[in-house]
């Protein structure tokens, strides 16, 4: 058997990811659960469902001025995802 290199757990996840063809679902699911941290604690606690559907994050927020400054900030939250991510994932954000 040859011996090779050690690999980090992440270097072994990542390339599993790729051979399966699931990177790009898990990069979808990574960008929602990273809602909480872009956003807050405070934000996170009146979301109440987000999801990932070709590309475009769907928030869902239970308070209406809430949703209204969010809407003003979609491209900065999109941006900041993107980054948090690695590469562009989200293409848009909607605010429901």
């Amino acid at each position: 058997m040859k011996r090779s290199d050690a690999k980090t757990f992440g270097e072994i996840f990542s390339e599993a990811m790729t051979r399966t063809g699931m990177s790009d679902v898990y990069d979808e699911q990574r960008a929602a659960f990273l809602w909480t941290e872009i956003v807050g604690a405070t934000v996170n606690r009146l979301t109440t469902r987000r999801y990932i559907a070709d590309g475009v994050l769907h928030v869902y927020i239970s308070s209406a001025p809430l949703k209204s400054e969010l809407n003003f900030l979609v491209e900065t939250l999109r941006e900041r995802i993107n980054e948090a991510v690695g590469h562009p994932v989200v293409k848009s954000i909607i605010i429901h």
